[in-house]
């Protein structure tokens, strides 16, 4: 059984800097697609970035220059360093995995997990 366990969201201020990490078990990260994605009070889920298993990087436009998605595999980790946040950037942050290349399509995805809260004050 595939389980992601999200960490690292908290309460910051705007232009603050957080890492949130998403350790997998029961999946190897090295053949795998691995998703970052949102969801704010009353939105519906959003994608934040990807990164293929080849370790390509893909990001929706709010993140460019401000987020960067890495990997560990050794650890299982995937990571979202986000810097410059603001408080548009308040949600829910939810990690996915599939095998294959990355999608834009959350149905595309076959694991989650249970998110983290990053709330950003102005």
């Amino acid at each position: 059984e595939v389980q992601l366990v999200e960490s690292g969201g908290d309460l910051v201020q705007a232009g603050e800097s957080l890492r949130l990490s998403c350790t997998a078990s029961g999946l190897n990260l090295e053949y795998a697609a691995m998703g970052w994605f949102r969801q704010a009070p009353g939105e519906e889920r959003e994608g934040v970035s990807c990164i293929n298993w080849h370790s390509t990087a893909y990001y929706k436009d709010f993140g460019t220059g401000r987020f960067t998605i890495s990997r560990d595999n050794a650890k299982n980790t995937l990571y979202l360093q986000m810097n410059s946040l603001k408080p548009d950037d308040t949600a829910i942050y939810y990690c996915a995995a599939r095998y294959g290349e990355c999608s834009d399509s959350l149905r595309a995805y076959t694991s989650w997990g249970q998110g983290t809260q990053v709330t950003v004050s102005s």
